[in-house]
């Protein structure tokens, strides 16, 4: 063999890591401190979007006007889930990598808790000079005077043949350990509540009623462990919304407080109660909360076809243009209408003023003067008999709207109708009459049972945090022996020896009590 082989062969081989290597790796990055707090910053970061952006199962109603204003940004969205956040896929994976993080770094830091419980304190070092905090003084205490006088202190003490060993401040990692296991509650709580809860979206128009039923939900989003068996057998009826506005000043219009009035069962068999709902103060039946999320108009039509039956008369709830002057946006199908269906595209505006250029604006959100402008009518193949889901608030999707017959449109539209009014079709295909005003309410109602024990693991996690930032880890060592006191402290938290000096000095006068020449 040559030289050149004989040195090749030499050479350190580099071994690569393998499978069961790089698992290995993975799971000791995953449950390492500096992972859990970056999953962490992830998770509130990922929860950001779920503040900014309308929620399906919060407020549907915003979710449909941003399809209907931008509906570009909208699919982007969709997309990327953030009408969704908290159901999304990317946010239960932060959530499962977290909790997984949590648990590899809790449960070895357990056993070494455990371990230093147990551990005695090590004994006193023979000079105790060599100690960042140092005391002596002339004195006859005994080994178990000075044990007594320290275990006052709430000191845990050892005592050997000249010396007595002390230390306090286990606390410190008790809080430490508390508060990830808070965390962990907390991450439970929220899996908890995914899995046996609830939230169901649903609209009342004033003089309806709801039953809570899977079926009488708008949107309904069940955890995977919910039937609907589970869902608590309480109804009630929307007797009267009311709002008040701000009537003078600069807030003019600006809410002030809303009330929907209830006749509330809270089971088939108990008998109706009067129930005030207002926001921020649900209505809360076995752990079942009903929540005031938002309110509109429903004015009230009725068709009368080209026949002359009455084909609809009933409220149509509508779609808020502007917030500020509750404009709202209406669309009323009639599929039953003869000789054909008619559809009509209108404006509610609460308190009706006329503009210089003819047009109709509403000056204030309350309901001074409402009237309705009619913008369009037709008839045709509306699409409602095709099988596909509609929405309430388009009359039709675009290659269907193409192919209806305007009746009314532009010029031919009439000024506003006010309550009372109506408006006749070409061709007698029938009439249009605007009847009344009602006002609908959009709730939420949710069932979590993972709320309190979500709240007594942030508290508990709040205690943690305090302990482990107030408390610090420290111990003293006494020698004495020849009428001598020498007393040593460190403490072996970082950044607190300033404060130690304090206490180590009263220490030191608590042990020398009686004696002399304390230096």
């Amino acid at each position: 063999m040559s030289v050149q082989e004989l040195e090749k062969e030499q050479e350190p081989q580099h071994v690569g890591l393998g499978p069961v290597g790089w698992l290995r790796w993975a799971w000791r990055t995953l449950t390492s401190m500096k992972t859990a707090l970056i999953l962490l910053f992830l998770l509130a970061l990922g929860s950001v979007p779920g503040s900014l952006v309308p929620q399906r199962g919060v407020d549907p109603d915003k979710v449909a006007r941003l399809y209907q204003q931008n509906p570009t940004l909208a699919e982007w969205y969709d997309r990327f889930q953030l009408f969704e956040v908290f159901t999304s896929v990317w946010f239960a994976a932060i959530y499962l990598l977290l909790f997984t993080s949590l648990i590899g770094c809790i449960v070895p830091r357990l056993l070494v808790y455990a371990r230093e419980l147990r551990r005695k304190p090590p004994a006193a070092p023979k000079r105790l000079s060599r100690l960042p905090h140092t005391a002596s003084f002339d004195g006859d205490l005994g080994v178990e005077e000075v044990a007594r006088r320290l275990r006052k202190l709430r000191f845990r003490v050892v005592t050997g043949d000249g010396w007595v060993s002390a230390e306090k401040g286990l606390l410190r990692e008790t809080g430490n350990l508390v508060f990830h296991i808070a965390l962990l509650g907390i991450l439970l709580a929220i899996g908890a509540g995914s899995l046996y809860g609830y939230r169901g979206n649903v609209l009342v128009v004033e003089g309806d009623g709801f039953a809570n039923t899977v079926a009488a939900y708008d949107r309904f989003i069940p955890g995977s462990q919910v039937s609907a068996e589970s869902l608590e057998p309480f109804s009630f009826t929307l007797d009267k919304f009311d709002v008040a506005y701000q009537v003078t000043g600069d807030k003019r219009g600006q809410a002030l407080d809303y009330e929907a009035h209830l006749k509330v069962n809270d089971s088939p068999q108990a008998p109706a109660r009067d129930y005030t709902l207002k926001v921020n103060d649900p209505l809360e039946i076995n752990g079942t909360q009903t929540y005031l999320i938002g309110n509109g108009y429903a004015p009230v039509f009725k068709v009368v076809d080209g026949k002359g039956q009455v084909a609809f008369d009933g409220p149509v709830p509508c779609l808020i243009e502007d917030k500020g002057s509750m404009t709202s946006g209406c669309v009323v199908k009639v599929p039953d209408a003869q000789p054909g269906q008619l559809g009509f595209l209108l404006q509610f505006l609460p308190t009706s003023v006329p503009m210089t250029d003819g047009t109709y604006r509403s000056a204030f959100p309350g309901e001074l003067n409402p009237q309705v402008q009619l913008l369009g009518a037709f008839t045709g193949d509306l699409g409602l008999r095709s099988g596909e889901p509609q929405s309430v608030y388009t009359l039709a999707e675009p290659e269907v709207l193409k192919k209806l017959k305007p009746l009314l449109m532009g010029k031919d539209v009439p000024k506003p109708l006010a309550v009372g009014q109506s408006v006749d079709l070409p061709d007698g295909l029938g009439k249009l009459e605007f009847t009344g005003v009602k006002q609908w309410i959009t709730l939420q109602t949710a069932y979590d049972p993972g709320r309190l024990p979500a709240l007594l693991a942030a508290a508990a996690a709040v205690l943690g945090i305090a302990l482990s930032l107030m408390i610090r880890r420290r111990r003293v060592f006494v020698r004495v022996g020849g009428g001598r006191v020498d007393v040593g402290g460190l403490t072996r938290t970082e950044g607190s020896a300033a404060g130690f000096a304090e206490e180590f000095a009263e220490i030191v006068q608590v042990l020398s009590a009686g004696e002399k020449n304390v230096r």
